[in-house]
């Protein structure tokens, strides 16, 4: 019995090592931001890094997103003749739920990823330890810059990403399933929104607090050489998709 249960304990104190890092590191952040004394050209250098770069990605997804969602929808108004509940439905879904998620899974793979990789490469080539030595804050220099611009940058890019949702679908509402554009944007009008594109910026907010995080801390944790690189990559992306569906289900909750 003792055996059968030790992968389980093993496991529970991996999650154990894993979340309390990461708090620390929050910690950690948090204390660095009051006062504000962390480096501003970097945080400017990373406001172009991870958000200006993932521009392209974000309006061709969003795009196809919002034609997906008025196509799954618009079928079923259409056989039903309820075509008045295509644009709330297709807004509801698009705003509150699916866009802000796809983004930040999007967001996730693309600069999570990448940002572990980077910060993983300066700890196995002794970067992180050249700059302690210098008496400089690896946190302050370089994990506090990523914070920043990663949170602001997604609620941009979740706001973007909205906008460019909703076009795709009203010229799918049109172009594929045959009902007019009009009666998508009255629905958009007459569903009062608003409270549902506001708690898709609020979640993006958090979902890039939750991949900077999660990305910085096995970033950070690297051992073992480039192989280790590899793995802490593929922690984060794991970890950080954990955590958007956890603070997307925490933020609904809270929400509603």
């Amino acid at each position: 019995m003792a055996l059968a249960l030790r992968p389980v304990g093993r496991g529970f104190l991996d999650a154990c090592d894993i979340v309390g890092g990461m708090s620390l590191l929050q910690f950690r952040i948090f204390r660095a931001m009051m006062p504000p004394t962390f480096d501003y050209d970097e945080t400017l250098r990373q406001f172009h890094r991870v958000g200006v770069r993932s521009l392209p990605v974000v309006i061709l997804t969003s795009l196809f997103v919002g034609a997906l969602m008025l196509i799954q929808t618009g079928n079923f108004v259409r056989d039903t003749g309820a075509t008045g509940m295509v644009g709330w439905a297709t807004g509801l879904t698009v705003l509150a739920e699916v866009g802000p998620v796809l983004i930040g899974l999007m967001f996730s793979g693309r600069v999570g990823a990448n940002n572990t990789a980077e910060l993983g490469t300066m700890v196995i080539t002794d970067q992180i330890d050249a700059l302690r030595v210098l008496g400089i804050d690896p946190v302050r220099h370089l994990v506090v810059p990523r914070f920043v611009a990663m949170c602001v940058m997604l609620v941009l890019l979740t706001c973007i990403g909205d906008l460019f949702a909703i076009a795709g679908a009203a010229i799918a509402c049109q172009a594929i399933v045959g009902i007019d554009v009009r009666v998508f944007w009255q629905g958009i009008l007459d569903g009062h929104l608003v409270d549902e594109f506001v708690m898709g910026l609020v979640k993006g907010f958090f979902f890039g607090g939750a991949i900077s995080i999660v990305s910085c801390h096995w970033g950070l944790r690297v051992r073992g050489g480039a192989e280790g690189v590899g793995r802490a990559v593929n922690n984060s992306v794991v970890t950080a998709a954990i955590a958007i569906f956890v603070v997307n289900f925490l933020v609904t909750t809270l929400w509603v």
